[in-house]
Order: C-alpha cells, then structure tokens, then sequence
C-alpha cells in the first residue's frame, strides 16, 4: 500500500486465522506436497519474452526483459502474466545465479498500474540494481491480473503467492533455453502489498519445488479490516479537510477489495459495499491506478461539502456492515491474512514506527498470530522511518540480509 493512513485507535481483539486451500489446473488436480500445496505442473510456462526499456540498468543487467509466463489463477486455471527479468552482467557461479524476487507495493488492479508498463522507483531501482551486482537474477511480478486479462486479486495471499512462485518456476525455464544456469536458492523480498505477497511466497514456497532460503518482508500489509475500522475512528472528531484525506484513502482500499473480489465472483456488485453516492467512483477501481482513483473519491466529498455548508452531513460511502457481507468477510478473515499457517524458512521484517500507512500496531498483531501458529520472526527491525523511507533507508541492509539467507545452508 502507498496511500498514508492515520491511526490513532487500536483494535483490542487479534485476529486468529486459518489456512487457505490451494487450487487446481485445468489440467486436472496438480499434484500436492505435504502442506498441501498444489506443485507447479504447468507445461512450456514461457508464453513470450520482450525488452523493458523503461529504465536502463545496462551498467549492471545484461538482460532486461518483459516475460509473459503461464501461472495458476485464482479460478484455479492456468492464466497468464507477467514480470520484469533481469540478469546480471557477470558469468553464474558454480551451481548457477541464485533469484530474488522483488514484490511490488499497491499500484492498483487496472491493467494500466502494471509495474512491468512504468519505470522503476528510485528504491526499487536502487535495490534491484545493486541485487544484480551482488550476482543475483531478478525477478519482479506484476501478480495475476495486472496487466493480463482478468481483475488482479488484491491483497489475495494465495494469488500473490502463486504469482511470485510460478514466476521463478518460468524465469528458469527461459534462462535455461539460453543456457544460463540458475541456482535452486531463492528468496523473496517486497514492501507494503509486496511484503504482503513476500509472506504469501513463504506459505506457498513449496509449489515451486526448489530450495526457499527466506523472506525480507518490509512494511507489510496485514490486518486491512483493523486499518478501515481504527481508520475511521482516527477522524470522527478531525477537521474536513483530515476527514476527505482519510476517506478517500479508505474508499480506495475498499475499492481495490471489491475489484479483486470481482476476480472470481464477477456477479458481485459494487453497490453490495459502496451507496449510490459513491459506487461509481469506485467501479473505476478497474479502469485507473489507486492514486487517481483515490483522488475521484476526494473530489466527490470535496464537491458535496461545497455544496452543503462545509459538511459532509448526509454522504454515505459504504453501506452499513458492509465487512459482514460474506464475501467481503470471508476476504478480510481469510484470503487476505498472511502467515495463516506455520512457515519454517527464515523471516525478517522492517517496520517504521512513523508509518502511517502500514502502522506498527498492524504488524505487531501479525507477529503476534504468527508466533501463535508457531512461525518464528528471525529479525524484527523497527526504526523511526515512515512508510517510504523505512524501504528507501534500508536497501544496503536488506542487500546484507539477502546474501546472508542465500548463503545459509
């Protein structure tokens, strides 16, 4: 997530969560491994290779590319999508490169916000880059739906997962019919909705059949039903111009949700979570990026306050109890809850206590539920940074903490 939330209020009751089950192809039931996860059977999953010119890594990639690959969807069908593949500049070691996967943060579930259509951030760009110079092959997927047919799940764990895991499972094949070798070692680190899908991969890591050395989540998105209720508490005593910011950022998220709902529930409407007032701004979830997106819903508050003596008295957004809407329940519960079950592979988390967008007191009931189901944090670094700069300070570190899970045996 990239949009600054407020949070003065805390939630007193943790959320205790169970496990998603695991899809099939339409190649029948993929087999399973003991955690019951499907394993990636899919057959030629390279569908089609081209250049990323958006940014130029030349002085250290030997290859940016663009790489459409075969996934297994939330429908449970094989359906495409695509990430960005970089390799260094420099021979692969003995035993090949080892991969890293860059989880992406929200853009949206419009095909346009597919990060693979844009250029890098300057963080990502930083992290990536030195990521190639210390040998690694990059691997950054745009998840299911984002710049492919079909609504990007949103915050969907098992979709992000799956995504992340049948990316590398591709990037090895491809690299392998240009006879460049790629280790077994692979590890995934990502921030906000990236960290999210970063704990998603170690879930699900096993799909992949290789060797899983860990996950850097940083500032990850966990908890959203706790962030809309204690989000809304923040203002309900705060100026109109706090109150616009807030709901506007609200009313994206819930936006998004719904969209990615859409994913495999097409008939599910988006008057079933949002009033007449504002259903039409939200359904544009589809067409435009969260940032627009989060701005039409601030233009349509602003324009009724205007209108009505500077007061929001009378605008409705979301209808009552919408979260108990079973769909939207079932979401928030479940489907968007990572570290549900047990994960064994080394974890570190970077958390800003100035963050206003993930706040702290998320990740903290994260850790907590986690530890509940016996998944251990190796590393809980907290420092005074916010939502952007708690990535953009620590990308030396989390290169470290990279070579040091790669190098674990």
């Amino acid at each position: 997530m990239k949009m600054n939330l407020l949070m003065t209020s805390v939630l007193s009751t943790s959320l205790f969560l169970v496990a998603c089950g695991g899809g099939s192809s339409d190649d029948g039931p993929a087999p399973t491994n003991p955690s019951g996860t499907p394993t990636n059977n899919i057959q030629n999953p390279v569908v089609k290779v081209e250049a990323y010119t958006s940014t130029n890594l030349g002085s250290v990639a030997a290859e940016s590319s663009i790489l459409t690959y075969k996934m297994l969807g939330q429908s449970g069908q094989e359906v495409q999508a695509t990430s960005l593949v970089f390799t260094p500049n420099t021979p692969p070691p003995v035993g090949g490169w080892p991969i890293v996967v860059w989880a992406h943060g929200t853009t949206g579930v419009a095909d346009a916000c597919a990060p693979s259509k844009a250029a890098l951030t300057e963080s990502t760009k930083d992290l990536i880059s030195k990521l190639l110079a210390a040998g690694y092959v990059v691997v950054a997927p745009d998840y299911e739906g984002l710049g492919t047919p079909g609504i990007h799940p949103f915050l969907n764990v098992k979709s992000e997962a799956f995504s992340i895991t049948d990316a590398v499972v591709a990037t090895r094949n491809y690299l392998s019919q240009r006879n460049l070798l790629t280790s077994k070692k692979w590890l995934t680190v990502g921030h906000s909705q990236g960290g999210h899908a970063a704990l998603g991969a170690a879930q699900y890591a096993s799909r992949a059949q290789l060797d899983y050395k860990g996950t850097v989540a940083v500032a990850p998105a966990s908890n959203l039903g706790f962030i809309l209720v204690a989000g809304e508490q923040s203002v309900a005593n705060a100026t109109l111009d706090k109150k616009i910011s807030m709901y506007a950022q609200l009313d994206t998220y819930t936006a998004l949700v719904t969209a990615g709902i859409r994913n495999t529930q097409p008939a599910f409407n988006y008057s079933q979570v949002f009033t007449s007032q504002v259903s039409s701004i939200a359904a544009q979830a589809e067409t435009i990026c969260s940032g627009p997106l989060g701005q039409a819903f601030g233009a349509g508050m602003t324009k009724y306050a205007t209108d009505h003596n500077g007061t929001l008295d009378g605008y409705t957004r979301t209808q009552p109890n919408f979260m108990a809407v079973q769909l939207v329940k079932t979401f928030l519960d479940k489907d968007s809850q990572p570290l549900q079950v047990k994960v064994t592979t080394p974890i570190i988390i970077y958390q800003g206590v100035a963050d206003t967008t993930v706040p702290k007191v998320a990740t903290d009931i994260l850790i907590s539920n986690a530890t509940v189901v016996g998944t251990k944090i190796n590393s809980y670094v907290t420092g005074n940074w916010d939502h952007g700069t708690v990535m953009s300070s620590n990308v030396d570190n989390i290169v470290g903490n990279v070579q040091s899970l790669l190098a674990a045996q």
